[in-house]
Parts: C-alpha cells; sequence; structure tokens
C-alpha cells in the first residue's frame, strides 16, 4: 500500500468508528496537521460539518450542540496552542456533563520535544477535565492498528455518554505527507455494536425511598439544571402524588409546559420568598429531595445550610454527587426516570398551601413592578413574557441568569431554557448559544452581559459559515454589573478599575460587520416597540443601556417590598 493509501484507510476508520458510535455532529477549525481528518469527516457524508476559525470559539459552539442534543459531538483542532484553547470548554463540559469528544491532530513523535514548530506536550493535556484520554499510535498498513482504532474509538465515545457523561480527548499524530485519497470510501467495521444498560432501582432501595418519603409532612421537591432531558410527564406525575412545592430552578426547564392540574405546585419565587426569614421558619421542610444540580439561588441555599433537613436526599447518577452545602443525607445513585417510578401518594397539606399563597403574592407583585421600573429586571421580564412558544432562550453568567431566576414566571409555553452553569462563566456564551441553535434549529434569544458578550464577539464568526436564527439582547451597563451586588462595592477604592471594568463601548460597529439587525434601546416603551418588530435578518443584536447602581437599587428596593408585604400584609 501506498502512504496516502496507508493514511486514507487510518482517518476512513477513524470517522467510521465515530458514525458507528452515533457521533453526527463535527466541529473543525482549520489547520494543517489535521488536514487528513478534516478532508475524511468532510468526504463522509452522513456527519453535519461546522466550521468555526477560533478554536476557542470553536469548543463552546460544539459545547452548545451537545447540550442541546445531549449526543457527543466531535472537535478537530490542528496541533500547537490550537488545542490549548479547547480547554475553558473542556472545563465547562466536565463540570456540566456534557460528551465532548476533542480529537486534537499532533506532531508525529519524533518532533516531540525537539523544538519543531507549532509542537506542544499534548499528551493527557486536559489532565483531570476528561474522563479519558487515549494517544494515538501512527498510521501504517497493520491490522492490529486498525482493531485498535475500531475498539478504542467505541469504548472512548461509550465511557463520554456513560452517566455522568463528560468529554474525552483523543491525541493524534500524523506524519507528512497529509493529503489522502479524496476518492475515500469507508472501511467495513469489524466491531458492530455496543449495548449500554439502563440501571433501576432495586426493591429495598425504592422501599427505603418510598418509607422516607411517606413518613415526611412537610416536604421539598428541588430541581436544579439537569444532565438529561427531564421526561416532564413522569415528574409532574410524580410530584402531584406528593402534593409537596417544588421550588423549580429555571435551568431545570420546569417553569414551562406545566400541566394545568400541577401549575399551583410549581414555586418559581422561591428566590425572593427566603428573603424573608420570617417565612423560611413558617415552613422548615423536614424532607427535601433534589433532582439535579444545585439550584441558582443563593438565599436557597443559604436556608438550606442553616436549617439542615432531617432527610435530604438527592438524586445523582455521579457517585462523586453534588452537595457544596454539606446537608445530603441520602444519596440515590441512578437516573433521574427510575426515581420518578416510585410513587407515593399524600394529601395537600396547609404547608403547601403555604408556599403557594406566598409565591402567588410576590408573583403579582411583579405584575405591579414592571410598569414603573426602568432596571435590567423590567427588560428582562418584558423580554420573557414576549418569548414566543417554540423559542428557546439563552442566559448569560452572572446577572442575566439571576435575572431568569427572579423574573422568568411559570408558563403553558414550551420554552426550553439553556446555560453555562457548570463553572459559571462568562465566556463562550455566543458560541454556546449558536450550537444549541444549531442543533435544536428554534429561533433562540440569547440574554447577555456587556462583558461577557466582549469575552466572545469571535464567536460570531460561526454566523458566516452556517445558518443562524439568533437574537442576542445585550445588557450593556458598561462593566461587570454583578460585582455592584457585592461588598466589593462597599469600598469605593478601586472598585472601577478592578471590579466594575467600564470599557466605554458599544456594539453597533460589531452589529454592522457582521450584517446583523441592530437596535439600541434606552427605554422600556422602546425595547417592547423592537420586540413587536419583525427579525428580518439571521442575527439580531438588540443593546439595552442600563446604569448599574440604579439597576441594583431597583433590585434591592424590589426585594425589600417583596419580604415587606410577605412578613406584614402591606
Amino acid at each position: 500500500m501506498t502512504n496516502k493509501s496507508v493514511l486514507t484507510n487510518y482517518v476512513g476508520r477513524i470517522t467510521s468508528a465515530l458514525k458507528n458510535a452515533g457521533v453526527q455532529s463535527v466541529v473543525i477549525s482549520p489547520g494543517s496537521r489535521s488536514t487528513p481528518l478534516a478532508y475524511a469527516f468532510a468526504l463522509t457524508k452522513s456527519f453535519d460539518v461546522y466550521t468555526q476559525i477560533d478554536e476557542r470559539s470553536a469548543g463552546f459552539f460544539a459545547l452548545g450542540l451537545a447540550k442541546a442534543s445531549r449526543k457527543p459531538v466531535v472537535l478537530l483542532c490542528t496541533s500547537g496552542t490550537a488545542a490549548s484553547n479547547y480547554f475553558p470548554a473542556i472545563t465547562e463540559a466536565h463540570y456540566s456533563r456534557i460528551p465532548l469528544i476533542a480529537i486534537t491532530a499532533d506532531r508525529p513523535h519524533e518532533l516531540r520535544e525537539v523544538g519543531a514548530p507549532q509542537a506542544i506536550d499534548q499528551i493527557r493535556l486536559y489532565g483531570e477535565h476528561v474522563k479519558l484520554s487515549v494517544d494515538f499510535p501512527l498510521a501504517e498498513n497493520n491490522a492490529d492498528i486498525d482493531d485498535f482504532i475500531e475498539r478504542n474509538v467505541q469504548r472512548t465515545v461509550s465511557v463520554a455518554l456513560t452517566e455522568p457523561m463528560g468529554p474525552i480527548h483523543l491525541n493524534i499524530p500524523f506524519r507528512e505527507p497529509l493529503l489522502i485519497d479524496m476518492d475515500m470510501e469507508l472501511p467495513t467495521l469489524s466491531f458492530k455494536k455496543q449495548f449500554m444498560a439502563t440501571p433501576s432501582l432495586d426493591a429495598a432501595t425504592t422501599r427505603q425511598i418510598e418509607t422516607i418519603l411517606e413518613t415526611s409532612e412537610q416536604g421539598l421537591i428541588i430541581v436544579g439544571e439537569l444532565a438529561s432531558q427531564l421526561d416532564k410527564v413522569s415528574f409532574w406525575a410524580f410530584a402531584k402524588a406528593l402534593n409537596w412545592p417544588v421550588l423549580c430552578d429555571p435551568l431545570s426547564n420546569l417553569r414551562t409546559e406545566i400541566p394545568e392540574d400541577c401549575i399551583d405546585l410549581c414555586i418559581d419565587q422561591y428566590d425572593a420568598l427566603l428573603k424573608s426569614e420570617e417565612f423560611g421558619k413558617s415552613v422548615l421542610p423536614k424532607t427535601v429531595i433534589r433532582f439535579g444540580a444545585q439550584p441558582v439561588s443563593k438565599p436557597l441555599s443559604i436556608y438550606l445550610k442553616k436549617h439542615r433537613p432531617s432527610n435530604y436526599l438527592v438524586v445523582d447518577e455521579n457517585p462523586q454527587f453534588r452537595d457544596s452545602l454539606g446537608v445530603v443525607t441520602h444519596h440515590i445513585q441512578s437516573p433521574v426516570e427510575a426515581v420518578l417510578q416510585v410513587r407515593v401518594e399524600k394529601e395537600r397539606y396547609a404547608y403547601t398551601n403555604r408556599w403557594i399563597e406566598a409565591n402567588e403574592l410576590l408573583s403579582s407583585m411583579l405584575d405591579e413592578y414592571t410598569p414603573t421600573a426602568n432596571d435590567e429586571g423590567t427588560y428582562a421580564q418584558v423580554l420573557f413574557e414576549h418569548l414566543p412558544d417554540g423559542d428557546d432562550l439563552i442566559s448569560g453568567s452572572s446577572m442575566p441568569i439571576r435575572d431568569v431566576d427572579t423574573f422568568f414566571r411559570k408558563t403553558k409555553r414550551d420554552i426550553q431554557i439553556f446555560a453555562n452553569r457548570g463553572t459559571n462563566g462568562i465566556d463562550g456564551v455566543v458560541s454556546t448559544a449558536l450550537g444549541i441553535q444549531a442543533d435544536r434549529k428554534r429561533p433562540t434569544w440569547l440574554l447577555i452581559g456587556d462583558l461577557s458578550f466582549l469575552h466572545d464577539v469571535n464567536g460570531l464568526i460561526a454566523t458566516r459559515f452556517h445558518e443562524s436564527d439568533l437574537t442576542i439582547v445585550i445588557m450593556n451597563n458598561d462593566g461587570g454589573g454583578i460585582f455592584s451586588f457585592l461588598p466589593q462595592a462597599t469600598v469605593p477604592s478601586h472598585f472601577e478599575d478592578l471590579f466594575g471594568t467600564p470599557t466605554g463601548l458599544t456594539f453597533e460597529h460589531i452589529a454592522a460587520m457582521y450584517g446583523a439587525q441592530y437596535a439600541s434601546i434606552t427605554t422600556v416603551e422602546s425595547f417592547n416597540e423592537e420586540l413587536a418588530r419583525k427579525k428580518e435578518r439571521p442575527l439580531r443584536i438588540i443593546e439595552v443601556f442600563t446604569n448599574r447602581q440604579e439597576n441594583v437599587d431597583a433590585h434591592r428596593q424590589l426585594w425589600n417590598k417583596m419580604v415587606k408585604r410577605l412578613e406584614n400584609g402591606d
């Protein structure tokens, strides 16, 4: 065999094995050393191939694809620092349990650590942030290597998909010449399929869970962001049987598509409710069962940490269950769906009604609040109420996700909400949103701050290569708005230099560069008018100008009024 035919068989076997393992989407950043695999993916018609020239943004674009689809997504880059730029997205994928497959092309072994250009140590580059890392052999005419490729590709993809899901790394070296046969046909694989079992609860475990739930009159169901798409029908059947309040983090996606007979059980104002110490003491739960990650709400975390329920059950498929508060008493290592099959029928007690009545009271205050305020919370609420049935919402970290938590109220509409909360970073959010939209093919809205948008302006490059349908709402308060809520803001010295970090930048020129529809907003009235205007271009940027200090004051005034109304009824 010629060198070209050997290399063609090698990359063809890799792509065929990935296809056989269930990979459908591939994100490629241009580079020389990755040429053989880039050609192989492009020539294999069954892959959806996306291009992003910035590897850092490419990583988050792939993260968005995998977050939306819950399927493994391949990242491919050349050697050197290109691979280093995947690290932020891989870190987020690790902590948010997303099945990314990072493929880094590498120099051959004889060119490592000898001063060759564009060569770094790529072996186990991502350390403990990937579930598995494999350094592949070089291409050669060897049946044993063919067998190695088929089985190791399947093993690594299976590791990525095994709960808890997570990223894996394949480092693949290539010798020059790098061209392959452009009439390549995928080779026939000897490995056919891997069957993955579905875990379930045994009878003894089921009975113990039933006993805890049956003997608890005052209980809470808490649902944070989940690693898999939740079966809402099964969940609400479980909740309705228990008749306990359900504290729904916005990323649980249980604030949307709620059945009519369960909508009152959904508590969406718990963040504000638990700012009242008096209310919190009146509804102390004896038992809590939590699905998914700890919710965004800081008052909820403080409340649980302080009062420590007698029974705190966490359903988490990972043996390293998430318990940042140190209050978990029972860990159920199981898929959520298995636990939802446990049915405990209970009457609705006054305890649950207390939560429901208080939630309705504070929700009504938001109706009164919107017409009179002009802060970011108001803009957020106006946006959320405008979102059409069938659209998706992506939230940035810092202030946007907190405004989603406060102002996105329960609804029967079909709106899916996403955010990068594995590490709560503000980087890569634009690319993640574009990746989610590329997979789901639904009109998508991104709520983001000005600094977070600046972090990932390069993510917009993807709109030059692929179809998109994204509206970006930028809350431009000229700096880091979240810091104005933190103790640092009480020390004026150096606050603006170190934390506020105003840039004085606006984004109409960025919009023009990418051919985006653009609007500048300074009032709620003009925001309503803009939202009512037809979207005419694939990319739309709505820049809302706000004041950081006024925003802090408005939020605190609202929360204080809520607590006062809750405690005094006035």
